[in-house]
Parts: structure tokens; C-alpha cells; sequence
């Protein structure tokens, strides 16, 4: 697979799954509502999707390093990625109930991280995969339970 294009895809398989869990879990916590978390996933799916993929353009074109054709691979793998991956976080909350479709949700991207990580690491020579795996579903365990608890706590602060 081509650099740019494994670089978007792998920033916005990431992305979409952090951003969309922290998103999830922390309105579900507050609202209780399979609107509010079905509108979320889809407003963060388009509005961050975007924001994600010219963020990656913009940090490409300043490396000053890649061509034109690299930069939009990666701007456009970046974007396509963070949408598809974001939306398919909507199918658990249309098939189970909220509390058993987060559960889904957060199996889902936890599994997406981990497939992701062991690809990359068997790509790179001086990376042990394990260790690569633990930490991005360490660093995505972080974002699920305070995403929780910041959820709880406005939930408290408005009820």
C-alpha cells in the first residue's frame, strides 16, 4: 500500500474511532438519546471527516516533502476513511438498544484499533506488535471512560 494512502487511512480509522466512541459514549452518559448519538455520528462523521483531511492536506504540504499526487492521496483517504469508519458506528445504535449498541460500538473500534495496529507494526521492522496494539487500545480506553465520566458529570450539572 502506498505512504500516503496508508497514512490517511490509518489517521482516519483512528480518528474515527476515538473521536466517534468519545463522542458516543459521552452523549449517551449525558443524554440518554439514540437521536442525539445517531445525529452526533453523523454530524462528526461529515464535519470532522472534513476537518481531519485538510488538517492531514495542510501537514503534508508543510513537510514539504511530498508531490501534489501524494498529498491529496492522503488528504482524500484521510476523509473517506473518517466517514465510512465514523458512519459505521450508527448500524449497532439502529439494531440495539443504546446501552447494548455502545457496548457493540466500543467492541467494534476496539477491534478496528487493534487490526489496524497489527498491520502497521508487521509493516514496520522495529516495532513489536503487541506492545503497539496495547498501547493504541490504552490510548483509546482513556478517551472511552473519561468520554463517560464527562458525560455523567453534565448529565449531574444539568439535571
Amino acid at each position: 500500500m502506498k505512504t500516503s494512502i496508508k497514512k490517511g487511512l490509518g489517521f482516519g480509522l483512528a480518528s474515527g474511532v476515538i473521536t466517534t466512541l468519545g463522542l458516543m459514549v459521552g452523549l449517551s452518559s449525558s443524554t440518554q438519546s439514540v437521536i442525539a448519538v445517531i445525529g452526533g455520528v453523523v454530524i462528526i462523521a461529515l464535519a470532522d471527516g472534513m476537518s481531519d483531511a485538510l488538517g492531514i492536506h495542510i501537514s503534508e504540504e508543510a513537510e514539504n516533502a511530498h508531490s501534489g499526487r501524494e498529498i491529496w492521496e492522503s488528504t482524500l483517504a484521510t476523509l473517506f476513511s473518517k466517514i465510512i469508519v465514523a458512519l459505521s458506528f450508527v448500524v449497532p445504535v439502529l439494531i440495539f438498544p443504546l446501552s447494548v449498541a455502545i457496548i457493540v460500538s466500543i467492541g467494534w473500534g476496539l477491534l478496528l484499533i487493534a487490526a489496524f495496529s497489527y498491520y502497521t507494526a508487521q509493516q514496520d521492522q522495529h516495532s513489536s506488535s503487541p506492545r503497539v496494539i496495547i498501547e493504541h487500545l490504552a490510548i483509546a480506553g482513556l478517551v472511552i471512560v473519561a468520554s463517560h465520566y464527562v458525560g455523567e458529570l453534565v448529565y449531574s450539572l444539568t439535571h
